[in-house]
C-alpha cells in the first residue's frame, strides 16, 4: 500500500490505537470521567492526525532524498522523535486549558505523553510497515514489493 491511502491508514490507526491508551491513562491521572478524559484524547487525537499527515509527506521527502533509503533504526528513531518532539509542541495550549493547569503542569503532562507516544509510535510504525511494507520513499532498487514476512508460507522454487 502507497501514497495517500497509505498515509490515511497508518494516521487513523496509530490514533484510534492511541485513544484507547490514552483516555484510561488521563482519567486515572487526573481523577476525571472517562468521558472528559476521552473528550481531551479525541482533541488530542485529531490535532495528532493533522500533524503525522503533514509530519509524514515532510518526513518522506527528505528521506526520499537522502543516499540511502532504508529505514534504520537510527531513522526509525529520528522519526519518532520529529513527530512526538513537534506534537508536544503543538499541544501545550490544548492540555493546559482543558485540564485547566498550569503550562508548567500541562509541559509535565506532554513530556509524559511524549515518553509514552515516543515509544508507541517507534513499535507501531515498525510493525505497520512489517504488515504494509515500507513506504517507496523507504526503499532501495533491491528492496521486495511485498510486506515483510509476506511470503512466509509461499512455496519454495528448488
Amino acid at each position: 500500500m502507497q501514497g495517500p491511502a497509505r498515509k490515511v491508514v497508518q494516521a487513523i490507526l496509530y490514533e484510534a490505537i492511541g485513544i484507547c491508551f490514552l483516555s484510561p491513562l488521563l482519567a486515572q491521572l487526573y481523577d476525571e470521567s472517562l468521558a472528559y478524559s476521552g473528550a481531551l484524547s479525541m482533541m488530542l487525537s485529531a490535532s495528532a492526525l493533522l500533524w503525522n499527515m503533514i509530519y509524514n509527506v515532510g518526513f518522506e521527502w527528505w528521506e526520499a532524498r537522502q543516499p540511502q533509503h532504508s529505514r534504520t533504526l537510527l531513522r526509525r528513531l529520528l522519526h519518532s522523535l520529529g513527530f512526538e518532539g513537534g506534537l508536544t509542541i503543538l499541544l501545550l495550549p490544548l492540555i493546559a486549558w482543558w485540564l485547566q493547569i498550569s503550562w508548567a503542569a500541562a509541559l509535565a503532562t506532554n513530556l509524559g505523553l511524549f515518553v509514552f507516544f515516543f515509544f508507541y509510535a517507534l513499535v507501531f510504525q515498525w510493525g505497520f510497515d512489517g504488515v504494509f511494507g515500507v513506504p517507496e520513499s523507504a526503499r532501495t532498487p533491491a528492496s521486495p514489493q511485498a510486506p515483510v514476512g509476506a511470503n512466509v508460507f509461499a512455496k519454495r522454487r528448488t
